[in-house]
């Protein structure tokens, strides 16, 4: 067995022969991201969903990503089935434990994110999208002047990303460019959380390929592999064709194992 897998090992000055540390741990590394694909793919949505949600909580900030992922990436069924799950695992709801542990202008996005229940049908209202198109516009602004306020404090930007349907929502962005010549996301650089709100509403293949991007980087960091882990096994009603044909290549060269036969059958599933 040592001599079939000679890449895990090898000879010292004293013809010594020991396992490769460098070789070994990429091992471990690639046995753990397989575990979690596995792990995630088998429990039950909501309770996967929870669970990532507590995590993400526990970890604080630069994880609050992953709360606005799945509260802006899911059905409205979906994420009441989530929050129902918390429930049963935590004896808590997650708004209060949101609200107790979520500091500032993130807190108030953060909560009325996973409150939401959102109207799911095909209407969207013209004229109503084109004034909060503007309103959207303002907050904005009102950011960038010398009195600066976070788009995220302005409770009528809330009210938009936290109420309106997914639909409604890609048509306020599209006019939002018309009458900006700029996308909703390109005016969000320095709010990043409010950024990725936005990408998951009205355009999460953007947000889907950066997170492909990132976590196929010769230098990714560990919890951009992770966020690939999580979208792999999280997204079952997500179109992903459009990334495979960009990454599959950088999959094969990048990725080893069985680990990468999962990502490869995913992509596979999702061009047929």
């Amino acid at each position: 067995m040592r001599k079939g897998c000679s890449k895990f090992f090898l000879e010292d000055e004293r013809q010594f022969e020991r396992w490769n540390d460098s070789a070994i741990k990429s091992l471990k590394a690639e046995f753990k991201l397989f575990k979690d694909v596995v792990l995630l793919s088998l429990m039950h949505p909501w309770e996967r969903d929870a669970r990532l949600l507590k995590k993400a909580l526990k970890k604080g900030p630069p994880h609050y990503n992953v709360i606005v992922e799945i509260a802006c990436t899911r059905s409205s069924d979906q994420l009441l089935g989530a929050r129902k799950a918390y429930h049963s695992l935590f004896d808590r709801s997650i708004e209060e434990d949101l609200a107790s542990h979520v500091k500032g202008s993130e807190r108030k996005l953060l909560v009325a994110l996973v409150s939401a229940y959102r109207y799911e049908g095909p209407k969207v209202k013209e004229d109503a999208a084109k004034s909060e198109a503007k309103a959207l516009l303002n907050a904005i602004k009102n950011n960038n002047g010398d009195h600066k306020k976070k788009a995220m404090e302005e409770d009528e930007v809330i009210w938009i990303l936290t109420t309106r349907s997914k639909p409604h929502l890609k048509v306020v962005y599209e006019q939002f460019k018309k009458i900006s010549a700029k996308t909703i996301t390109e005016d969000l650089e320095v709010e990043l959380l409010l950024k990725e709100t936005v990408e998951c509403l009205c355009t999460p293949q953007t947000y889907f390929t950066r997170v492909f991007d990132t976590a196929l980087r010769e230098d990714a960091k560990e919890d951009a592999k992770k966020a690939l882990t999580r979208l792999v096994a999280t997204q079952e009603d997500v179109d992903l064709k459009g990334i495979a044909a960009k990454f599959e290549d950088k999959i094969k060269e990048r990725v080893k194992g069985a680990y990468k036969d999962v990502l490869l059958g995913v992509l596979a599933d999702d061009r047929k």
